[in-house]
């Protein structure tokens, strides 16, 4: 079986080689994005949802989203990424989750 390189393949590379740099230290036009600690609480008041709706909303357990606004744990991960996309564009996030 011959499989063929995609024009995909230099980008592909050069977005792992700008990684690989990054990790050792070096100076690179690799692009990291960071998220401070967030206000979940106020987060769900903008869009102004209870607990039950912003969790069912966007696929959160209400008792994960509890501890979220405790502070007794802190999302990380896509959890994170969504928060912090919710805090600036929540109507369009919520736009692009309707039915």
């Amino acid at each position: 079986m011959v499989i063929m390189m995609t024009n995909e393949f230099p980008s592909i590379k050069q977005g792992l080689t700008e990684a690989v740099e990054f990790s050792r230290g070096k100076s690179s036009k690799a692009v990291v994005h960071q998220f401070g600690p967030l206000d979940v609480k106020k987060i769900r008041a903008k869009v102004r949802m209870s607990q039950n709706e912003f969790a069912s909303a966007f696929g959160i357990s209400v008792s994960t989203l509890r501890h979220w606004e405790r502070g007794d744990r802190t999302p990380h991960g896509p959890a994170l990424v969504l928060l912090n996309i919710v805090a600036k564009e929540p109507e369009i996030v919520l736009r692009a989750l309707a039915p």
